[in-house]
């Protein structure tokens, strides 16, 4: 073989991760304005001595760490995506980046549900006023961040589903990455309980005011570590399932499988997909056939929505066609 016709074959493992994309950006802005609301936070309760406006600043405070890791899992991603030291690429460092994000909010849970318990057993005064005042700007911040983010279907309809169910169902998408950005969702996920712990503060709080329901402030503070723990196990089990290599959704398997046995006389005997980034799989088949094809016609036989960026084609010649050779 020629020396210059190897590199017909040569390609790098990038794989589209050295592009900035759009959730990126959107990220970057969200993660600017929570640090910008937690300084005016912490500022404002420091300067009027505001207990509600300073817990309220470090609480947010907390989103912006993971917020933090987001940010800089995106730009490790596509800084060192062509680094040869990562097999296939670094998009595996947003199932990473969303797998540490989604345990932070779990802690963040128990610490509602410890600070809860604790309401209930010692009850403070609460200066209505005030908390009230926080809760709505703490509701208004992130509902600017929410519109920033976006969301693109993250707990919208089927894909709502798939989040809780940790399936990923094969369907025509014009964003591929969004909807499979572990990195992405998570970011989303502390915008969306942050907001979901501001939109019950303001109720829990309007009733205690004008009710004396004060009852109602760590009951709401339960409530909403209870969604916030569901919403963490479904991103904690679906991003573990790319850390672990685990096999690709069934329906992908399925495809690719009737994909290569459409070929008359070709059966798969061994089959490996694992995801390798955001809505990008990389595969192993091994092929029995009594007449294979050229791995270049296999290639062809795979339908391009699957995602596949990396695929090893490893034929077998069955038993009987080399007796009947012979």
């Amino acid at each position: 073989m020629h020396t210059e016709s190897i590199e017909r074959w040569v390609h790098d493992h990038t794989f589209g991760q050295d592009k900035r994309k759009s959730a990126e950006r959107r990220t970057l802005a969200v993660s600017v304005v929570t640090v910008l609301t937690m300084i005016v936070e912490i500022g404002a309760g420091l300067v009027f001595g505001s207990m509600a406006l300073l817990a309220d600043g470090l609480h947010m405070g907390s989103h912006a760490s993971a917020l933090a890791i987001s940010v800089f899992a995106y730009r490790y991603t596509r800084t060192h995506a062509a680094d040869a030291r990562f097999n296939f690429g670094t998009g595996k460092v947003n199932a990473l980046a969303g797998f540490t994000s989604a345990t932070m909010l779990a802690l963040f849970a128990l610490v509602m549900v410890w600070e809860s318990i604790g309401r209930f057993l010692s009850p403070v005064a609460i200066r209505f006023n005030q908390a009230i005042l926080v809760a709505v700007l703490g509701l208004i911040v992130n509902g600017v961040c929410l519109a920033i983010l976006g969301g693109h279907g993250v707990f919208n309809g089927k894909r709502g589903r798939e989040q809780e169910e940790d399936t990923e169902q094969i369907h025509e998408r014009t964003d591929r990455h969004d909807h499979h950005d572990h990195n992405f969702r998570s970011a989303y996920l502390h915008v969306l309980a942050d907001a979901l712990t501001s939109v019950l503060a303001v109720f829990a709080l309007l009733f205690g005011k004008y009710l004396g329901q004060q009852w109602l402030d760590p009951f709401m503070g339960l409530v909403g570590a209870a969604l916030v723990v569901r919403w963490s196990r479904g991103m904690i089990r679906s991003s573990a399932r790319v850390l672990l290599d685990l096999q690709a959704p069934d329906e992908v398997l399925g495809a690719i499988r009737t994909a290569i046995e459409s070929e008359e006389d070709n059966r798969v005997s061994d089959l490996h997909v694992w995801s390798v980034g955001p809505g990008i799989y990389a595969a192993e088949i091994a092929i029995v056939s009594s007449r294979p094809l050229d791995p270049d016609d296999y290639y062809k036989l795979l339908p391009e929505k699957l995602g596949l960026v990396h695929v090893t084609v490893e034929t077998h010649r069955c038993a009987t066609h080399v007796r009947e050779a012979l």
